[in-house]
């Protein structure tokens, strides 16, 4: 990296890449744009059944790393009431996992008919997700449609329809300098660890990938990657749903120092 260049930039990468990623650019634009007009009848419906089963806004915001680590701030269709993500500190010593990584209460008082009903039974021990998620919270988790919004934020050049997912601002601090180039490429809604397994991969495997990605992507491996997407999206391979094992927190993992994607087996499409 040369001068005050945010994190995760290389600009021999992006220098070799330019033309191509002003196709992707183009392209991008274009697909969410067209997305937006296509999907504006379903918006307009998950948002008014957001609006009737609450009070506050529909749409869940949250400050996200992009290209180089810049800021922005994703959208989302709202699956929690309003301030559970200021509840949750107020809550911890309700955590039954003993592990601040993973955040579990029992009958979490922030959770709405769309995600999961009574998560617990009488004898403290979860209940299966069939009996735990209403058939809208499954229909919205499985089909991915409170990811809908973030069109938006393809429209605006914030992120792409391909490539590694935007994590957590807090995780930054702990990325090698290796894990920190999945942030030479815009973000995406769908990427390459996403069609490979999603939420099942653990997260030296979800790096992996996502540096895989940043070291060969293309617009033929977008196109890929983005059918590869919906064919998962149709199936519900791979996704987690509210019921399941939470996802655990990243603090700090990955490849020995000097060790690079490159020379790591090659990620290959499961199924």
């Amino acid at each position: 990296m040369t001068g005050n260049a945010p994190l995760g930039v290389n600009h021999a990468t992006r220098r070799r890449r330019r033309f191509p990623a002003v196709c992707k650019t183009v392209f991008d634009r274009l697909a969410a744009a067209v997305g937006l007009c296509v999907t504006a009848p379903v918006l307009a419906i998950v948002a008014l059944l957001i609006a009737l089963e609450r009070r506050g806004t529909i749409l869940f915001t949250q400050v996200r790393p992009g290209l180089g680590a810049v800021p922005f701030r994703i959208y989302k269709f709202r699956t929690m009431r309003d301030g559970a993500d200021r509840e949750k500190q107020g809550l911890a010593h309700l955590n039954h996992t003993g592990d601040s990584r993973l955040f579990k209460i029992p009958n979490d008082p922030r959770v709405t008919a769309l995600g999961v009903r009574e998560a617990y039974g009488p004898d403290g021990l979860p209940l299966p997700a069939a009996e735990r998620l209403t058939p809208l919270g499954r229909f919205l988790r499985r089909t991915s449609l409170d990811e809908l919004p973030q069109l938006w934020n393809v429209l605006r050049g914030e992120l792409s329809l391909v490539g590694p997912r935007p994590l957590l601002m807090e995780y930054l601090a702990h990325y090698s300098p290796e894990q920190a180039r999945r942030h030479d490429v815009r973000p995406g809604i769908t990427g390459w660890a996403q069609v490979n397994g999603r939420n099942a991969l653990s997260w030296d495997e979800k790096f992996a990938y996502d540096l895989w990605y940043v070291d060969h992507w293309s617009l033929g491996l977008d196109l890929k990657i983005l059918l590869l997407t919906f064919a998962r999206v149709f199936t519900g391979d791979g996704v987690r749903v509210p019921g399941e094992r939470g996802i655990e927190r990243f603090c700090g993992s990955g490849p020995k120092p000097g060790t690079r994607s490159h020379d790591m087996e090659a990620p290959r499409v499961r199924g």
